[in-house]
C-alpha cells in the first residue's frame, strides 16, 4: 500500500526470508565467515544458532546464492519433528536420490555411492539441515553416522546443522559426545545493537530505492531498537506498522512518538495483558519523575489508575486509524472525516 507513496520499488521489510536484503552485520559476517570455512574444510560440521526471527534462514540462503553449483551440490533440509526413522531418506531426497519403500541398508548404500562419484567428478556435498533444535537426539545421531563416509582419507559429506538456541542444549547432552567431537566451528548469532538497527533499517530502505522518503529522526531509531531487541524479524514487522502508519496519515517523517504509537498498538493488539502504554509516553512525565512517584506506594497506586484511563483514551484515534485502513483499501473516503466536516457545517449553519 505504502510503496508508492514513499516511491518504493517494493516492500522493504517482507517477513519472507530474502538473500537480496541480506545485511551482513558484525554477527552475520562472522557466521558466515563460519560457514565458509566449513567449505574449505569439507568436512565436520559447523553449528550456527540464533534467536527466532534472528536471520539464520537468510543467512543460509544468501550463502547458497553464492556457491559456485559446478563445485558444491547442496542439500538443504527444513526439519520438523524428525526422527531417525526419516532423516535418512529426507536426506537422499533433498539429494534427488529415491527415498521412498527403500530399506536403511540400501538408503545408506545409495548415499554413499552418490557422494563417492561426487567426489570422483570433481565436486563436494554440502548437506544444511535448518530448524535443526527440531531433531531428536536418534536423528542427530543418523546425521552424525553420514559424516563417516570417507573417500581415503577424504571426507564425502560437510554438514551445517542451523537452529534455535535449544539446539545448543542437545549439543551439550551426554549422548552426543561423538558429534561435539566431529564440530569443527560453533557460533551464536546474536540480536543487533542500536547501530546495527539504524543501519539495518537503512540498508532495507536502501534496497527499493529510498531516498530520504521517508525521513526518519536519529530518535526513532532509539525506539526501534528498544522495543524490536535488535532481532531482525521484529524490526520487520514494526518498521512495515511505521511505514503504513505514516502512509495514512499522509506523513514524510517518522518521529520516535510516531513509532512509540504503533509500538503501542502492537502491544494492544497482542492481548490485554500486554496492553501496557509506556509511562514515560505520558505528557509531563520524564524518567526522573516517574522514579520518585514509584517510590511512594500510594503514589504508584494513583499513577496506575491515571495510565490506565490514558491508556483507555486512546481507542477512540485507533478506531478511527482502522477505518482508515479500510477505506484506503477500498478506495473511499475517509468516513470520520466526512462527519466532522459535516458537524462543521451543521454548526456554522446554527
Amino acid at each position: 500500500m505504502y510503496e508508492s507513496f514513499y516511491g518504493f520499488t517494493s516492500k522493504p521489510f517482507q517477513l519472507n526470508p530474502d538473500p537480496s536484503f541480506y545485511y551482513g552485520s558484525r554477527g552475520h559476517r562472522r557466521a558466515m565467515a563460519y560457514l565458509e570455512y566449513g567449505l574449505h574444510q569439507s568436512e565436520g560440521f559447523i553449528v550456527i544458532t540464533g534467536d527466532v526471527g534472528a536471520g539464520k534462514t537468510t543467512l543460509v540462503r544468501s550463502l547458497l546464492q553464492r556457491l559456485d553449483s559446478s563445485k558444491v551440490v547442496a542439500a538443504h533440509l527444513v526439519s520438523t519433528q524428525i526422527d531417525a526413522d526419516d532423516i535418512l531418506r529426507l536426506v537422499a531426497a533433498a539429494f534427488g536420490l529415491p527415498a521412498k519403500n527403500v530399506e536403511k541398508a540400501d538408503l545408506l548404500l545409495q548415499l554413499e555411492t552418490f557422494l563417492v562419484k561426487l567426489t570422483a567428478a570433481g565436486k563436494r556435498a554440502l548437506l544444511i539441515v535448518d530448524e535443526a533444535q527440531n531433531l531428536t537426539p536418534r536423528a542427530v545421531e543418523e546425521l552424525r553416522m553420514l559424516s563417516n563416509f570417507q573417500l581415503e582419507d577424504h571426507a564425502l559429506l560437510q554438514s551445517f546443522l542451523v537452529g534455535q538456541p535449544e539446539f545448543r542444549q542437545t549439543m551439550q547432552s551426554e549422548h552426543m559426545q561423538q558429534l561435539r567431537q566431529r564440530v569443527i566451528a560453533s557460533y551464536h548469532l546474536g540480536p543487533l545493537d542500536l547501530a546495527e538497527t539504524r543501519a539495518y533499517v537503512e540498508h532495507r530502505l536502501g534496497c527499493v530505492g529510498w531516498k530520504g522518503d521517508p525521513r526518519i529522526e536519529a530518535s526513532a531509531f532509539d525506539v526501534i531498537h528498544a522495543a524490536s531487541g535488535g532481532i531482525p524479524r521484529r524490526i520487520n514487522t514494526l518498521c512495515d506498522r511505521v511505514l503504513l502508519a505514516g502512509f495514512l496519515s499522509e506523513r514524510h517523517g517518522v518521529s520516535a512518538s510516531d513509532v512509540d504509537n504503533v509500538v503501542t498498538e502492537m502491544r494492544e493488539e497482542a492481548g490485554p495483558e500486554r496492553a501496557i502504554t509506556p509511562l514515560t509516553a505520558m505528557p509531563g512525565l520524564d524518567s526522573s519523575t516517574l522514579s520518585r512517584l514509584l517510590a511512594d506506594p500510594a503514589a504508584a497506586r494513583r499513577l496506575a489508575e491515571v495510565a490506565a484511563g490514558y491508556q483507555a483514551s486512546r481507542l477512540e484515534s485507533r478506531v478511527e486509524q482502522l477505518e482508515q485502513v479500510v477505506c484506503a483499501l477500498l478506495g473511499l473516503g475517509n468516513p470520520a472525516a466526512d462527519t466532522n466536516d459535516q458537524d462543521k457545517e451543521r454548526r456554522h449553519a446554527g
